[in-house]
């Protein structure tokens, strides 16, 4: 780990490409700096920044200035400010972004739908004022700022959500449906040709999601739309956790004529934080670009490194055993006030804590108290005493070096599944030994769809070895973790 790599995108290979959902907080600061040094009151004071980032600019992986780059990220609608007269410099890292360098992909905000945030009556035509400007507001914002974006789609499971169902007034999987199919027609009629979209699947178990997609591939559909079809496929609800219901899909998506290069050349798949999930998605994409279409990708989004910052943890390292569990660990950070004034550098003092200490570009210009930066007496912005050393800035700080190892992770979980090592949850070896790539790779060689699927069907007991992710992200922590919350809404 002593020679890093600084430019992510050149190592990312054939691989599905993983998306930090950026979290508003981190965004902030950037454009915070940004306005602040303009008028002569930086937000953060240029000497409480490493000088290894040469100023606040060095934070922002989707800029050729940053102290390490990655071309790909995620933003939610669900988190952004959808008025675009505003000028809005909490947002410029996205906002005021250069296309030609970076890619950013939006998600619509559904899930705020669900869990009863944006309130209207989201009811297909319904007429609700309230719905409607949140609907053209999303719109409005992909094809401004967006290079592809999900449509606004009502979660399947909506109904089921006291507050979502309340305040959405969808009581049941059929009006989620005619919801989201009214949203689709919207958004393919005033769409600018901007951005990019992708048709979402939602759907919680199999019934449900073959009959979701039923009614919803017309839109992406060229002969039904020539000209404003969605250009690709977001993997909600069981379609992103059931490796036997992906493999499915993506079979007769292809035999459908929906998997077209040029047509339809990404599919996304939401909230997916397992480790072994990445090789996963590698071989699907891979199998997809050998018989359907060659520039097919897939991308994958978590907010864990953001999260783990908010409790308090980072990431400390990964495990990547043969035939062993494989996945990031997070550990709790240094936080203790008596450390305010220790310059030790900061990868010296992680060695001495952890087993096994992965180092970011970040920590490696990083002293001990550039996080640890609050003494007993020290209050933070508003006047108080915190039971933190952390300020706000040494989330930032943390959050840089938690995206890095978590992008790092992936990509060198990849390269050696790709040399030969795998964890047991990608192998049974109850019999013959049975790897989850090589079935992958058969599934892809046989161009005929109904001999496809029987060999989906029949390595069922296979498929369910890998289990499905929900964005687990560990064990809430106190100290850092309380006051993140007391300061800064994620939600």
């Amino acid at each position: 780990m002593t020679n890093l790599p600084l430019d992510l995108t050149s190592e990312q290979n054939d691989y599905a490409q993983f998306l930090p959902a950026l979290s508003t907080f981190y965004a902030l600061f950037i454009g915070r700096q940004r306005r602040g040094l303009q008028i002569g009151e930086p937000y953060v004071d240029p000497a409480r920044i490493p000088s290894i980032l040469g100023g606040m600019e060095g934070m922002n992986w989707l800029d050729s200035k940053g102290l390490w780059r990655y071309k790909w990220s995620l933003h939610s609608a669900g988190h952004a400010s959808l008025d675009l007269q505003k000028d809005m410099f909490r947002e410029d890292q996205y906002r005021d972004r250069d296309k030609n360098y970076s890619w950013l992909l939006g998600d619509s905000g559904g899930f705020q739908i669900g869990k009863g945030k944006w309130e209207g009556d989201w009811r297909a035509g319904s007429g609700c004022e309230k719905a409607h400007k949140k609907r053209d507001g999303v719109l409005r914002w992909m094809d401004a700022f967006m290079d592809y974006g999900m449509i606004l789609d009502i979660p399947a499971w909506v109904d089921r959500s006291p507050e979502g169902s309340a305040a959405s007034k969808i009581s049941s999987y059929q009006e989620a449906v005619d919801g989201t199919a009214f949203n689709n027609e919207y958004f393919i009629k005033n769409r600018n040709g901007n951005c990019k979209f992708l048709n979402v699947l939602q759907g919680e178990n199999f019934a449900q999601a073959d009959d979701w997609y039923a009614q919803m591939k017309k839109f992406s559909d060229p002969k039904h739309y020539p000209g404003e079809h969605f250009d690709g496929w977001a993997m909600g609800g069981q379609n992103m956790c059931d490796l036997h219901l992906a493999l499915r899909r993506v079979v007769i998506l292809g035999h459908d004529g929906l998997l077209e290069k040029g047509k339809q050349d990404l599919m996304h798949f939401l909230g997916t934080s397992k480790l072994e999930w990445a090789m996963v998605l590698t071989a699907i994409q891979r199998g997809i670009r050998k018989q359907f279409n060659e520039n097919f990708q897939i991308t994958f989004d978590c907010a864990s490194p953001f999260l783990c910052t908010a409790n308090g943890q980072q990431y400390t390292g990964y495990r990547l055993e043969q035939d062993g569990k494989w996945s990031y660990m997070m550990e709790n950070s240094p936080d203790n006030k008596a450390w305010s004034n220790d310059t030790t550098p900061y990868d010296q003092i992680c060695d001495s804590m952890y087993d096994n200490w992965m180092p970011s570009p970040i920590t490696k210009g990083m002293k001990l108290n550039d996080v640890t930066i609050y003494s007993p007496t020290c209050t933070n912005r508003m006047g108080n005493i915190t039971n933190t050393s952390w300020d706000s800035f040494s989330y930032m700080l943390m959050m840089n070096h938690n995206v890095y190892t978590h992008l790092r992770s992936v990509q060198e979980a990849n390269r050696v599944f790709d040399e030969g090592r795998y964890p047991y949850m990608l192998v049974d070896e109850k019999f013959d030994k049975t790897e989850v790539k090589d079935v992958i790779a058969r599934i892809f060689e046989i161009d005929d769809k109904d001999k496809q699927l029987e060999l989906i069907d029949s390595h069922q007991k296979l498929w369910m070895m890998v289990v499905g992710t929900r964005g687990y992200v560990g064990k809430k922590t106190v100290n850092a973790s309380s006051q993140f919350s007391s300061l800064f809404s994620e939600s």
